[in-house]
């Protein structure tokens, strides 16, 4: 009996970032949303940030499992089928000399947001992953950074915020 209660908890987490997910797309295919030229990724964003600062404090803990869940695993596994859109194939029809140019562009990027991060000192950790987000491809990357380094959740927020909303 205990599993199906911590499974039907763990559901309504999961079907709350569900009901926020319908609610950024429908919201981002607004005609006044769309000329503001918003598009329900940063409408999501938007509305994950107006949860995280109101109801979060209000909902059951029991719902924070399924929260957890879409935040890695969903998300995490929607980063990896993202990412099978691009075939070796395609990587090799560029050529040797564009993937160098592509890598010295990225880590350049990543290391000019690094140095500007410290002389504008911002947290180590935000800073790196907004550099990545900025040089790889957006709020994708960050997340799979957050993967590698572990940071505060709150971090990773304001990492995928920056991204988006200046990208």
């Amino acid at each position: 009996m205990r599993l199906s209660e911590q499974r039907s908890s763990m559901l309504h987490g999961v079907l709350l970032i569900a009901l926020f997910a319908c609610a950024a797309f429908y919201i981002g295919g607004m005609d006044w949303v769309k000329a503001l030229s918003f598009s329900p990724m940063v409408v999501g964003i938007i509305i994950g940030m107006l949860y995280a600062n109101s109801l979060r404090n209000n909902l059951p803990d029991t719902w924070v499992p399924g929260i957890k869940f879409c935040s890695k695993r969903i998300l995490r596994t929607g980063i990896i089928l993202y990412g099978f859109k691009l075939t070796f194939q395609d990587v090799m029809a560029v050529g040797v000399s564009a993937i160098v140019m592509d890598a010295i562009i990225v880590c350049g990027t990543i290391g000019l947001g690094i140095l500007v991060g410290r002389l504008l000192k911002i947290d180590r950790s935000i800073a790196l992953l907004t550099a990545c987000g900025s040089a790889i491809c957006g709020a994708a990357a960050v997340l799979g950074v957050d993967g590698a380094i572990r940071p505060k959740p709150y971090k990773t927020a304001v990492a995928v915020a920056t991204v988006v909303i200046f990208g």
